[in-house]
């Protein structure tokens, strides 16, 4: 992809003296492909802080990006696919972890990267989940979550907290969700971690242990939809959605995972959970 060269210019203060110079390209310009900016997030939607989060641990990793792929399925975390300067994937629904599976194996050597929301990788894609964590598959899956389908209309999710209203739980939700730090653990992944939004840095570096681990790795993003979400359940702006995650979030490392449901109105417990060394698929194949 053809790429604007970096320009450095002088800049002059008010009585004429010249200040340090400076670059007016980002840092994480040449992760990005700029030409589809702006995106099409809403006003307040945390998949920017996600993705910020991404690119800065790929950063601090030292991956190389031309050997880093990105996988994404349907929704609004699915678009992080287009908008990374690396080889990318916008799967069909449910899909992203088989396409991710068949281009690890395809190409071992490839970093192989699923971003996707909790609509995508655990209700249609649910049964891939689990089984690609069973296998240990050399996968690092980030699952931005919150809490409902924010594409499609609102709808009500898996993951959608018990009593919380959704388009079509206008009366509150009566199912309980997936714990999906549970779920990932109890289904074998080598890595699993929780954070929120809120949490940059913590989340940065977990990301960063995560693209670093052999095998199944896992991080939760607990991310506001002030558009949808966050309006159905008196939560009206991102900075109460905000505010929510800094009342309720507790860090428990090591915390058993089947103990960290998440309510409408409880706290939400954070950190990391699991990680473990085992073989991963790839290592079991070469045994």
């Amino acid at each position: 992809m053809a790429r604007q060269e970096d320009t450095i210019e002088p800049v002059e203060r008010m009585d004429g003296h010249e200040l340090a110079e400076v670059s007016p390209q980002h840092p994480m310009d040449r992760l990005l492909r700029r030409d589809r900016l702006p995106h099409i997030w809403c006003a307040g939607c945390g998949l920017g802080t996600a993705l910020n989060c991404f690119l800065s641990a790929l950063i601090q990793s030292g991956l190389e990006p031309d050997k880093v792929a990105v996988v994404s399925g349907i929704g609004c975390s699915g678009r992080t696919a287009g908008y990374v300067a690396m080889d990318s994937f916008h799967t069909t629904h449910g899909r992203a972890i088989p396409f991710a599976t068949g281009l690890k194996l395809a190409n071992p050597a490839l970093k192989v990267v699923v971003f996707s929301g909790d609509g995508d990788l655990i209700a249609i894609g649910g049964n891939h989940f689990i089984h690609a964590a069973r296998r240990n598959m050399d996968l690092t899956v980030i699952c931005v979550n919150n809490f409902i389908y924010g594409m499609t209309g609102g709808q009500l999710a898996p993951t959608t907290p018990t009593e919380a209203r959704t388009s079509t739980s206008p009366a509150g939700n009566r199912d309980h969700p997936f714990n999906l730090a549970y779920l990932a653990a109890a289904s074998g992944a080598a890595y699993v971690a929780r954070w929120t939004t809120l949490h940059v840095r913590r989340l940065q570096r977990s990301i960063c242990e995560a693209l670093l681990k052999p095998g199944f790795s896992f991080v939760e993003i607990i991310s506001p939809c002030p558009t949808l979400y966050g309006r159905w359940n008196k939560q009206k702006t991102a900075l109460d959605q905000m505010a929510f995650y800094k009342d309720k979030s507790i860090i428990q490392h090591g915390a058993d995972p089947r103990t960290a449901d998440i309510g409408l109105t409880g706290q939400i417990i954070v950190g990391k959970f699991v990680d473990i060394q085992k073989p991963s698929y790839l290592e079991l194949q070469k045994a």
